[in-house]
């Protein structure tokens, strides 16, 4: 069975009002915004007291805390992040987060997170 590559334009403009929230979970909210084949931003809001599982996925992740504080584990260790803090997490590697109070990040993935879009 051959599977057909997905095909994006060179541009891609996502308005606010027009891209895709969802709530995975009790206490995330979801908003999917730009994206293509290589590169793929979203927006997760978490609400005070949340816990998410701890995961691994395949894609490279960036995240940038807009405001807020989490407490991340990754590998064994456990640290806090706020307001306007950064970090990465390979493919493949083990980490979860929690809410210490209501949060917004900004999460970069590569390759594209074709099972947010699903």
């Amino acid at each position: 069975m051959e599977t057909q590559a997905k095909t994006f334009p060179d541009l891609v403009v996502v308005p606010r009002e027009q891209s895709k929230q969802t709530e995975p979970e009790r206490g995330l909210k979801r908003r999917v915004l730009a994206y293509n084949e290589k590169l793929f931003l979203a927006e997760h809001e978490m609400t005070k007291g949340w816990a998410g599982t701890v995961h691994s996925h395949p894609h490279d992740q960036i995240v940038y805390i807009v405001h807020g504080h989490l407490r991340v584990s990754c590998q064994g260790t456990t640290f806090d992040v706020r307001t306007g803090d950064t970090f990465v997490v390979r493919g493949g590697v083990e980490h979860g987060a929690s809410a210490i109070e209501d949060s917004l990040v900004v999460d970069v993935f590569t390759p594209w997170r074709e099972d947010y879009v699903r």
